[in-house]
């Protein structure tokens, strides 16, 4: 069987060179990565990863939490993680879990079976005593897309976030502006603070008959919450939707009962993912930063399982009303 020192024997290179490239660490020089990259290829090379495992006293497993609903946004930002944890050496187990206590004591026990180096929330988890069990592990946590005392975390200003979303139709002669959010998860609830405030220094009227909270944040979700709408009134002239996959099912709906969007009614969402482009019409919605939150959660949990000094603050990155085709100035008269 071909080993590290047969392949930095044939190219003249150390033996730790050639472990450094097998096993996905940058700090190699580019030519001599790409000479043993091909050498790797060419003799079949696969690097131990268990004889590894147990010199270093690491699985290079990390786990990545999620809610059983989760909708694209988070299928895009964990294939992010899982990207750049791979870069590290890493591969990933995902955990699924609902919002509510039992599920979490569950999935705490589950994480607590497995030979975990670090773990990924990318599902809100309120209680306190699933961290200390994580802490009393010493096993390091991130938190991505919300904040917990004392955890590191990822996300943006999503009450500043929303407040520019439906600023944005109010700065185009909205004023009967209804928002879809979803249940439980804090950062809906601060987007729909977000839109309240936005009304408040508009000077409209808060109605909480405007707001419908839908059980989750998917595109299904949003198809139900505009039936449900469309049946009780057709006062109003946008949508704010929480999440582009509410807003997905926004318009679907809006189309089938035969009204246009934006001509009839704007529809703004929240997230940018992928398929918010290529919507018919395209989708007006709040962009996150999805590269560098799936980036900087891998990095701090690598860096926090290699004892290199694991942040303590949240980081909150900078996001980007990205406007687009569902949203239109408002010419009805008396708005």
């Amino acid at each position: 069987m071909i080993s590290i020192k047969d392949i930095a024997r044939q190219l003249g290179v150390s033996p730790s060179t050639v472990s450094r490239v097998a096993n996905g660490k940058n700090y190699v020089n580019p030519r001599k990565r790409e000479l043993i990259l091909r050498a790797i290829e060419e003799t079949g090379y696969v690097p131990n990863k268990a004889a590894r495992a147990m010199v270093m006293k690491r699985s290079f497993t990390v786990g990545i939490v999620l809610p059983y609903t989760f909708n694209m946004f988070q299928r895009q930002l964990f294939a992010i993680i899982e990207r750049h944890l791979e870069s590290f050496g890493y591969h990933t187990l995902f955990f699924f879990i609902k919002f509510d206590g039992a599920s979490e004591r569950e999935c705490l026990a589950r994480l607590k079976s497995e030979k975990l180096d670090g773990v990924i929330l990318l599902q809100e988890i309120r209680d306190r005593v699933f961290y200390d069990s994580l802490s009393r592990l010493q096993l390091p946590v991130v938190a991505s897309t919300f904040s917990f005392p004392d955890i590191p975390s990822i996300h943006v200003d999503e009450t500043q976030a929303a407040m520019d979303a439906v600023n944005h139709l109010i700065g185009l002669g909205h004023r009967r502006i209804n928002m879809i959010s979803g249940s439980d998860a804090t950062f809906g609830k601060l987007r729909v603070e977000g839109y309240y405030r936005a009304l408040d220094a508009a000077g409209i009227e808060r109605d909480p008959s405007r707001v419908l909270i839908a059980p989750f944040y998917t595109a299904e979700s949003g198809m139900n919450s505009m039936r449900e709408l469309l049946l009780k009134n057709r006062n109003f002239s946008a949508i704010y939707a929480a999440t582009d996959d509410l807003a997905i099912g926004v318009m679907r709906i809006l189309i089938d009962k035969g009204l246009r969007v934006p001509e009839d009614v704007s529809v703004i969402g929240f997230d940018d993912i992928e398929i918010a482009d290529y919507m018919v019409p395209r989708l007006t919605t709040i962009r996150q930063p999805l590269e560098d939150m799936g980036r900087q959660a891998a990095l701090i949990l690598h860096r926090g399982i290699t004892r290199q000094g694991m942040a303590r603050q949240e980081q909150v990155l900078p996001y980007k009303l990205i406007v687009r085709e569902s949203t239109a100035q408002n010419n009805e008269k008396g708005e």
